[in-house]
């Protein structure tokens, strides 16, 4: 394989599985808002399916972000942080936190948030599924952005501290949207 089929491949690899990425988190809003409607209307059995889809999903997206950084630090430094500055993109501090989706997901999760913590006690175990599976994805973003330098200089958007320590108090803050009563975080 030639030098530039290489680099092509890699870029395909990194996008293809960022955009896998994004089509989860679409399908976890879908599902959130359906888990939402579900639960104020009652319906105990379909809120859990929805929780469990939401919980898949999440699985998903863990994975996804595992298999886009499956390859080397150096390849990750010369082929793709060059297409995440400009002129490949517009922005100087250019982030996945800029999304509009991302962003729709959060506002989400802070809405639920209460409705976690009020949570029916039939919907428990679903959700500590749902929250191990947070668990599971903010564990494999953190572990490609540690096996990419991140534990040792910021990210694009933010030098002042490590892409890894950045990440981590994103987790925290996820976690508490999602398990408020730390049952299972603590528990």
């Amino acid at each position: 394989m030639t030098k530039i089929e290489t680099q092509v491949k890699l870029k395909q690899l990194w996008e293809g599985f960022h955009w896998l990425f994004f089509v989860d988190v679409q399908g976890l809003i879908i599902c959130l808002r359906r888990f939402e409607i579900e639960l104020a209307a009652g319906n105990l059995h379909k809120a859990e399916v929805e929780l469990g889809t939401a919980t898949k999903l999440m699985l998903a997206s863990g994975a996804a972000m595992e298999l886009a950084g499956s390859f080397s630090r150096k390849e990750y430094e010369n082929q793709i942080i060059p297409t995440m500055k400009p002129p490949q993109v517009q922005s100087e501090n250019f982030s996945g936190l800029m999304s509009w989706d991302h962003a729709l997901l959060i506002k989400i999760l802070k809405r639920l948030s209460p409705v976690f913590q009020a949570l029916p006690v039939e919907l428990h175990t679903q959700h500590s599924q749902f929250v191990n599976a947070y668990v599971t994805l903010s564990s494999a973003h953190t572990a490609v952005c540690t096996r990419f330098g991140g534990d040792e200089k910021g990210s694009l958007r933010c030098n002042k501290s490590t892409a890894v320590s950045k990440l981590k108090i994103f987790g925290q803050n996820r976690l508490k949207l999602i398990d408020p009563n730390h049952q299972v975080t603590d528990g």
